[in-house]
């Protein structure tokens, strides 16, 4: 997410397809979709207060390692 609806605006409307054929929303549609909030927990990254870096530490904190879940199947092989 963004806080910042200048901030996003600006990102939206200068955002280049990466991929051929592939037509970007413009912003009176991103205002525009239909949206609905969750209704569990989840994991809020906003990017107009936080960089990379503090985003992938804030994810890790919060997703359970799945080296560790993994683990009980590959010493069963």
């Amino acid at each position: 997410m963004c806080s910042d609806a200048r901030e996003h605006r600006r990102r939206v409307e200068t955002r280049v397809a990466d991929i051929t054929g592939h037509r970007l929303p413009t912003w009176q549609e991103v205002v525009e979709r239909d949206y609905r909030a969750w209704d569990s927990q989840r994991i809020v990254i906003d990017m107009a207060r936080m960089n990379v870096e503090q985003s992938v530490r804030t994810i890790l904190a919060r997703v359970p390692d799945s080296r560790a879940r993994a683990a009980p199947r590959d010493r069963q092989r």
